[in-house]
């Protein structure tokens, strides 16, 4: 089987690295970031190019979502199979008289993070039955958690994951501010992101929700919003304070 992945982003980046962890042989990455590229080829052994497209029997577009259609196009084989990797596209979105799919790794991927491939969960998608075994087959020699996915069912994966971890994240940027206009140390608050983490592996995240809007203590909500002079964060205090009593229903 003739592997190749277009892209060489932060997913491609991984996907190479899983694959090379995994035994799984790689024939190109092809791009047009020959510096990233490269990075790639020399990390994982892998032959690049920016020019020349090679043949093969699976090809993984891994480039972000405003691209996919048109890198979808460079591929001109037909007897093959082209999943891309977004979990906001249909597979429609690729243009090719080839068999399309998904293949959607459900993680936030940066080059300079090291993670567990194996605790990342897999989506895929295909129009017939021997390309889904095939796509499971693969994702299960990276990961054990796999699971059959149509677009619908995607999108909701998708949106979730953002509430989830883009949402998050940007807290945690916001709390920074804060933080750092008192020239207190954001590490302080690693362990408590830490627990806060761990603790919805145990239990169920509405069940585990603290703080003093689930309190009902106004006196420190009040405390806290004369403490915000910043509209951005005094606006984002009062909307997750909002949802976190109609979610109660305080």
């Amino acid at each position: 089987m003739k592997i190749v992945i277009l892209g060489s982003g932060n997913v491609a980046y991984h996907l190479a690295k899983a694959f090379s962890e995994k035994g799984i042989s790689l024939d190109q990455i092809f791009g047009r970031n020959e510096k990233d590229l490269k990075e790639i080829s020399d990390a994982f052994d892998v032959p690049y190019s920016t020019k020349v497209l090679k043949s093969a029997d699976f090809y993984i577009v891994a480039v972000s979502d405003d691209y996919v259609n048109e890198v979808s196009k460079m591929i001109t084989a037909e007897n093959c199979l082209v999943a891309h990797t977004s979990g906001s596209l249909p597979v429609a979105v690729l243009e090719g008289n080839y068999r399309k799919a998904s293949f959607y790794p459900l993680q936030t991927f940066s080059k300079s993070k090291n993670l567990k491939y194996s605790e990342i969960p897999f989506f895929v998608e295909a129009d017939n039955a021997a390309d889904l075994h095939f796509l499971e087959n693969l994702a299960q020699n990276i990961s054990p958690h796999v699971m059959a996915s149509d677009f619908e069912k995607r999108k909701y994966i998708h949106l979730t994951a953002v509430f989830a971890c883009n949402f998050v994240n940007h807290l945690y940027a916001r709390a920074k501010e804060i933080s750092d206009a008192q020239n207190i140390p954001f590490h302080y608050f690693i362990p408590l992101i830490q627990e806060t983490t761990a603790k919805i592996k145990e239990i169920d995240p509405k069940f585990a929700q603290t703080g003093p809007a689930i309190r009902g203590d106004e006196r420190v909500l009040k405390v806290h919003e004369d403490l915000l002079t910043d509209e951005e964060h005094l606006k984002i205090y009062r909307t997750m304070n909002d949802s976190i009593k109609e979610m109660y229903e305080l």
